[in-house]
């Protein structure tokens, strides 16, 4: 059935391995499959993994003040806007807090494990320093073109009132 509606697909499957094979194992694991064995609905989902973290809580003081370090005005307390912005940003405080629980300890020099997704040995060198046009200005020298600067930081003028 797969072959006539998908030929390419069909070869693809039966290339790698058996379709056959691939759909027992996923209906031994009870995920309803395709003739190539891929699942049909998604067997997972980041919200469902998310769900299972404890929900953080901020107080409305944090929640203002997250507004003035984005430079944003908040919404009013008790507003739908409020409570849909601070759900939001309680989701995403849930997501950080399930990426700071996960386990890196497990190499056994105790460095971070290499995360990219090229072959090793290939790809970005992460260590090598790439050597420019000694011309260019970088750094702190790059305040001395700023018209306005204070204690090392640029200085700008928003028509915000605080």
């Amino acid at each position: 059935m797969i072959a006539r509606r998908c030929p390419s697909i069909a070869r693809l499957c039966h290339r790698c391995v058996s379709s056959r094979t691939l759909s027992n194992f996923a209906l031994s694991k009870g995920v309803e499959t395709d003739a190539c064995g891929i699942p049909i609905k998604p067997t997972w989902s980041v919200r469902e993994l998310l769900s299972s973290y404890p929900s953080p809580s901020i107080s409305p003081a944090t929640f203002k003040r997250l507004h003035e370090l984005s430079a944003l005005i908040p919404p009013a307390e008790g507003t739908s806007e409020y409570d849909l912005m601070k759900k939001e940003l309680h989701e995403l405080v849930r997501l950080v807090e399930a990426v700071k629980l996960i386990n890196i300890d497990g190499s056994a020099d105790g460095s971070i494990p290499d995360g990219r997704v090229s072959a090793e040995g290939t790809g970005i060198s992460l260590t090598k320093v790439v050597e420019g046009n000694n011309d260019e200005v970088q750094g702190r020298e790059l305040l001395k073109h700023a018209s306005r600067t204070m204690d090392g930081m640029y200085i700008v003028e928003t028509d915000r009132k605080r």
